[in-house]
């Protein structure tokens, strides 16, 4: 590319989630769940924090622990490449690698010329967001060399619908909602968007992760509410009452509005019988509906799987068959949660590699 960190200055919005305070371990999907373990307690988000502070960029917390610049993700950027200036760092810019090679060192031929290195990172990321540039290069390169690539797909991507849910859904583009949304073993409360195409949203975010062909997602609409419950006692105090009325009291109007219409008859309250109220209170807490697939690479923020972390050590990220080969980032089998934590692994896992390769060269 003509510049760096272009995936850094497009995130967050522009003002780069750069970390989020909470991470651990259990804020990561992987084939091997603890392979991230170490080099995220041997560089944490306060490691980033007093980095972020040392080059004077002003920051603040949103929710769910997540860290922000208040002003452009181009500060982190710049700050990166301060860095990279200290120590005399060579960057090549608007270089294709064209093949590299092993025979003790690394040779890397470019459209510019060879170097010869005694180490080399793959740390080029996956195959999310193309226009910036996004390829499967570290994977191919990990193929070559014999590392196993772990099966890749979209995360952190809008969830797409067939046409009899987006029937429903269409109307509703635009409207945000506080949901839980689950699926198989994810679970989050965050808000849920409505598309032209189906659901996005950081909770529809967050299960896609989770999310596999042919299975349901369950959306709660009223969260931390007994759903029957509300409509049982609805009933009792407000008889006359319709249930889009007594839905609108607690959801987005048009969405009250199309769900009371999905789920229970157009009638006042008083009429509907109790195992209606509970078969709709029950649907409402637990709504089910089964995406098509999703909006693909184009839209997702990271790619789901990678290099096999079999391959590597979780302490270097060393290849354990291939000395001096090091992966590090996205393009390894490690993917975080939306809200920093990606961030987060990159510089993990990144620190941790830059570590081993410090000492390869002082022996």
């Amino acid at each position: 590319m003509n510049e760096p960190g272009k995936k850094i200055l497009i995130s967050g919005g522009g003002r780069c989630n750069f970390t989020n305070r909470d991470v651990s371990p259990a804020n990561f999907l992987s084939d091997n769940p603890h392979f991230c373990r170490s080099a995220l307690a041997r560089y944490t988000p306060a490691d980033f924090i007093a980095l972020v502070e040392r080059h004077h960029i002003a920051w603040h917390e949103k929710t769910l622990g997540q860290l922000f610049c208040d002003g452009s993700a181009r500060q982190i950027v710049d700050m990166l490449m301060g860095e990279c200036r200290r120590a005399n760092v060579r960057v090549h810019l608007s270089e294709k690698v064209q093949a590299v090679t092993h025979d003790g060192s690394f040779q890397i031929t470019t459209s510019k010329g060879e170097l010869t290195v005694r180490a080399l990172v793959l740390a080029t990321g996956g195959l999310s967001i193309p226009k910036i540039g996004a390829t499967g290069f570290a994977h191919d390169i990990a193929r070559q060399f014999g590392l196993k690539v772990t099966p890749l797909r979209p995360a952190l991507v809008p969830l797409t619908f067939g046409a009899s849910d987006l029937a429903w859904m269409t109307p509703l583009a635009g409207i945000a909602a506080d949901a839980t949304v689950s699926c198989n073993a994810g679970k989050f409360r965050e808000a849920l968007l409505f598309t032209h195409r189906g659901l996005s949203g950081p909770s529809i975010l967050q299960i896609s992760s989770y999310w596999r062909e042919n299975t349901p997602i369950l959306i709660d609409f009223l969260p931390g509410e007994n759903a029957h419950a509300l409509l049982r006692d609805a009933k009792t105090s407000r008889p006359r009452a319709e249930p889009k009325t007594i839905l609108s009291e607690h959801l987005p109007q048009r969405l009250a509005t199309t769900l009371a219409a999905r789920l229970l008859p157009e009638t006042q309250m008083a009429n509907l019988p109790d195992k209606t109220l509970q078969v709709a209170g029950e649907a409402l807490n637990r709504f089910a509906v089964t995406p098509k697939g999703t909006e693909g690479y184009a839209k997702a923020e990271v790619t789901l799987g990678g290099i096999d972390t079999g391959a590597l050590s979780s302490k270097t990220m060393e290849a354990t068959q291939v000395p001096g080969l090091y992966a590090i980032g996205e393009a390894v089998d490690v993917t975080g949660w939306l809200g920093g934590y990606n961030f987060q692994w990159a510089w993990a896992s990144g620190h941790a590699a830059g570590l081993a390769i410090a000492e390869r060269i002082r022996a």
